[in-house]
C-alpha cells in the first residue's frame, strides 16, 4: 500500500492495491487435529449441544449471551432452527474429535466482503469443551479460513465485562482497539463493547504461532502446555486491554 495525500494536501488513507473482496465465507467443514467445524444442524448436533451445555449446572456460559439458557431440549431445538438457516451470522458446530460429538458453536457475522472485514462471535464452549486443544484449534481455523479467503481484518467483539472473553481475545492475538459505551441493550442490561481485531499482515506471524502451540510436541504425556499460546502472541499485540 502506497500513502496518498488529497489535492487539497490532506492526508488520506492508505491506497488498497493488489486485493481483491473475498467471497462470502464456505459453508464447508473445518477439519483440524482436535476438532471439526461443521454448519449447525439442529437435528444432527442439537441433542449433543443441549447435554453438552447441561453439564454447565449453573448457566454461567450464558451470561453474556443475548439468549440462553434453554429450559428444554425443545426450546434449545427451536433456536438452533432459528440461527442454522441465515448466512449472516454462520453458526458453526465444534465437534470434538475424540468424542465424535458437539461440544460448542461459533460463528462468523457482520460480513463484509467488500470491505475485507469478517467477525467471529456468538461464542459458546460447553465445559468438555474448554480449556482444550480443541477449542483453540476451533478459533484457528474460523481464523485461517477467513484470512486465507482474503479478508483484511477479523474482529472479536464483547461485553466490557466479561474479562474471561478479553483476555481469550488477546491470548489468540487480537488487539485491543477501544470501547463503544452503551453500544447495545441485551437481557434488560446495557453493554458496553470492547473491540478487538487481527489484520491480514498480522496474520503469518499468528499462524506460525497457532500451529507451534497446536503441535502434539508441544503437550507433555499428561496434556500439560509447554509453552502458553500467549507467550507466542503478546508479541503481535499492537495494544492491550
Amino acid at each position: 500500500m502506497t500513502q496518498s495525500v488529497s489535492p487539497l494536501g490532506l492526508p488520506i488513507g492508505d491506497r488498497v492495491v493488489d486485493w481483491t473482496p473475498p467471497q462470502p465465507p464456505s459453508r464447508a467443514s473445518l477439519d483440524g487435529r482436535y476438532c471439526r467445524l461443521e454448519p449447525v444442524d439442529p437435528k444432527r448436533h442439537g441433542s449433543d449441544l443441549y447435554q453438552a451445555n447441561a453439564t454447565d449446572t449453573e448457566g454461567r456460559i450464558w451470561t453474556y449471551l443475548p439468549y440462553g439458557p434453554f429450559a428444554t431440549l425443545a426450546d434449545y431445538q427451536e433456536w438452533l432452527e432459528s440461527v442454522s438457516r441465515p448466512q449472516d451470522p454462520l453458526f458453526h458446530a465444534i465437534v470434538d474429535l475424540d468424542s465424535g460429538r458437539a461440544v460448542g458453536v461459533a460463528s462468523y457475522l457482520r460480513i463484509q466482503p467488500g470491505h475485507g472485514s469478517i467477525e467471529v462471535g456468538h461464542i459458546n464452549f460447553a465445559p468438555p469443551l474448554q480449556r482444550k486443544p480443541a477449542a483453540t484449534e476451533a478459533m484457528y481455523l474460523l481464523m485461517k479460513r477467513a484470512f486465507e479467503a482474503g479478508y483484511r481484518r477479523y474482529e472479536w467483539k464483547c461485553d466490557a465485562l466479561n474479562q474471561r472473553s478479553r483476555a481469550a481475545a488477546q491470548r489468540l492475538g487480537l488487539s485491543f482497539e477501544g470501547i463503544f459505551r452503551q453500544a447495545t441493550v441485551y437481557k434488560g442490561r446495557n453493554r458496553d463493547t470492547a473491540w478487538y481485531a487481527a489484520i491480514d499482515s498480522e496474520w503469518p506471524a499468528l499462524s506460525q504461532a497457532f500451529e507451534h502451540w497446536l503441535n502434539p510436541a508441544n503437550f507433555s504425556a499428561d496434556g500439560q502446555q509447554r509453552v502458553r499460546l500467549s507467550e507466542l502472541t503478546s508479541r503481535i499485540l499492537v495494544a492491550r486491554g
